[in-house]
């Protein structure tokens, strides 16, 4: 049967490998045919590869890498004249590239190399494929960066150009990435010491959220650009003799310059052009039509077809098999919060501030049932959450701030400012820890206690809810509190935790959240398991398991991560063993903490804590046991720490 270990369908072998000069002013029709060539020749070959990511339910971002594919092979072109001709300007010989999401180049370019086989293309964001959705230096052979977090690469290239002043360095950027904060002071970097640090700026005006002109007014990337003092030319990407005079004019210009491409999302392909579904990855059935329109067999319908989601068959005791997303009814339930108000005073006591996500965090609930607090705002999640928080700054008013959990990183500073200033701010971060991270380690969740960086006489709350009956508790019960308030949520979707009597634990007569309150699950008394989020369900399997084997272990839920719950503790400080079970980083998680504050109260039971430990190993469910936190390993530690 055709799939993945099918040889790769698209000759890339027969990609004519050109030298270009920068000093020459148009190309020959020779030169121009083989750039044409070559440009077709990888987009089909990303429509396919990408593809695969579609097929076997991990995504996979086909757009980005599609549309700068001219840019590519013309900067290949321009690194190999350096290489062969002596006395040529000469190129740092990287495509750097400031959109992680863009990986789908650097594989491309890793399989023209030789340094992967393009047969392995057909593995993209499989689990254990080292193809994972962010190139990540090190691991993937023919990788030249690590990249994933938008804005991080333009500071980086600086550097590089620091330390290679008689070179020139190319950055591949876009309309979007150019949004965040850190490429302004890379830019004004870049022009006061004169870096020779050259830019091709996709410009779109697309991001995952719609189109930057609409909900970004103002916003143009090559204003902003010259407004910092850099060299700009503007061309039409898909004009080969545009591209080339844009690209040998900001070559030809001593230091920082950059071209604004212009172009539609996804030239080309039906269905996808100039929309924002291009950004994510293509579906099956449109690179299928795709492909066959290009003259390719049945050979790439089998290899689509016959690739399929893998699955880790299990089923876990103590919660349903229905499922659902915390992420989207965190949404849903700040709508029901909201639909308590009329809407004026929504409009007057709330703001929801969203950051090109709204989709992915569930504020585009809120969005379509109470357009009225809501604001569509840029990739720039410093200065949203800054606003979210200014608006909270009136004892009466309250800001709702949302992005994925790994930026949380990025807004360490700006979460100080807020809590000095005394804001009522609400903070969803989604996609914490690793469940389902396809995007892997760049994206991994797991410092959430940063954001509790404040002085003990400065408190805030962070609250990780187990199901989404749980999520709508906590919202519930917490929008309206005064201060910060962090609520997190995994990209996963999770179970719905059962009780003894086999009722849904949260949703139970008599069952209320309360802040501060640790919740035990299940009574033990030969030791217990603390646990939260999308590890509830796996610990209480576990701990169901061994129960049945004889062992009475009891589990903790702890909603709230970062307050110690005073008369849970002692309860199973009091026990033989105490494990807590996460999937933050064993560095800083709850894990770090809980051994501390056994110990402050002369508790001292056998202690072991299970986080994440190493970096992702792509694909999907995957990433959990890859971390060694499945329920298999938690019985183990369970009867480790039992004996």
């Amino acid at each position: 049967m055709a799939g993945a270990e099918e040889k790769f369908p698209i000759d890339l072998k027969s990609y004519k490998n050109i030298a270009l000069d920068p000093t020459k002013k148009s190309l020959s029709k020779e030169e121009k045919e083989a750039v044409k060539f070559n440009i077709q020749l990888l987009r089909d070959a990303i429509i396919l590869f990408t593809a695969t990511g579609a097929a076997r339910g991990v995504s996979g971002h086909t757009g980005g890498p599609f549309d700068t594919v001219p840019e590519v092979v013309i900067c290949r072109a321009l690194f190999h004249h350096a290489a062969t001709v002596p006395g040529s300007p000469q190129f740092v010989d990287t495509m750097f590239d400031e959109a992680g999401h863009r990986v789908a180049t650097q594989y491309i370019l890793a399989a023209l190399d030789g340094a992967l086989p393009a047969e392995h293309l057909l593995h993209y964001r499989a689990a254990y494929s080292k193809l994972p959705g962010h190139p990540e230096l090190g691991l993937t052979p023919g990788v030249k960066f690590s990249s994933g977090r938008l804005g991080h690469m333009w500071g980086h290239v600086n550097g590089v150009a620091f330390a290679n002043r008689d070179k020139t360095v190319i950055m591949l950027g876009s309309d979007g990435s150019e949004q965040e904060g850190d490429d302004a002071e890379a830019a004004r970097l870049a022009v006061a010491k004169g870096l020779n640090v050259k830019l091709f700026i996709d410009d779109n005006d697309v991001t995952i959220a719609g189109h930057p002109s609409e909900y970004l007014k103002g916003y143009d990337v090559g204003q902003t650009l010259a407004g910092h003092g850099l060299k700009i030319a503007r061309c039409h990407g898909e004009d080969l003799d545009s591209l080339w005079q844009g690209i040998t004019e900001i070559l030809a210009h001593p230091g920082p310059a950059a071209l604004i491409t212009k172009r539609l999302m996804c030239p080309g392909v039906k269905g996808l052009e100039g929309s924002p579904h291009g950004h994510d990855v293509i579906p099956v059935k449109t690179a299928i039509e795709y492909l066959q329109g290009r003259g390719y067999g049945s050979a790439i319908t089998d290899i689509l077809l016959n690739i399929k989601p893998t699955t880790i068959p299990y089923v876990y005791e103590g919660s349903t098999k229905e499922n659902n997303a915390n992420r989207v009814v965190f949404g849903e339930a700040v709508s029901d919060v909201l639909d308590g108000l009329s809407k004026e005073e929504a409009a007057e006591k709330v703001l929801v501030i969203d950051s090109d996500l709204e989709g992915s965090t569930g504020l585009k609930v809120i969005h379509q049932r109470h357009p009225e607090v809501f604001v569509s705002s840029g990739i720039m999640e410093r200065g949203n959450l800054a606003a979210a928080a200014g608006f909270g700054f009136d004892k009466n008013k309250f800001g709702v701030f949302s992005t994925f959990s790994a930026f949380l990183e990025m807004c360490i500073s700006e979460i100080t400012m807020a809590r000095l200033n005394n804001c009522n701010l609400l903070c969803h971060f989604s996609h914490s820890g690793v469940d389902e991270m396809a995007d892997n380690t760049c994206h991994f969740g797991v410092n959430h206690f940063f954001a509790d960086n404040g002085l003990e006489d400065l408190h805030s709350w962070l609250y990780f809810p187990a199901d989404a009956a749980q999520m709508q508790a906590v919202i519930k019960k917490v929008f309206f509190m005064p201060g910060m308030r962090f609520v997190f949520s995994t990209r996963a979707k999770v179970p719905y935790i059962l009780n003894e009597q086999g009722q849904r634990y949260f949703e139970a007569p008599g069952y209320e959240f309360v802040p501060g309150k640790d919740e035990v699950i299940i009574e033990g008394t030969d030791g217990y398991v603390v646990s939260f989020g999308e590890m509830l369900y796996r610990s209480y399997d576990a701990v169901l398991r061994v129960r049945k084997a004889g062992l009475n272990v009891g589990l903790i839920n702890k909603p709230t991560l970062n307050l110690v719950d005073e008369q849970v503790l002692r309860k199973i400080g009091s026990t033989k063993f105490v494990l807590v079970v996460e999937s933050q980083n064993q560095k800083t998680g709850l894990g770090s903490k809980m051994g501390t504050w056994l110990l402050e109260r002369q508790l001292t039971p056998k202690y072991g804590y299970m986080g994440t430990i190493k970096e992702g190993c792509g694909g999907l469910q995957e990433q959990i046991p890859h971390q060694g936190l499945d329920p298999e390993s938690i019985i183990s530690k369970i009867h480790t720490l039992s004996h």
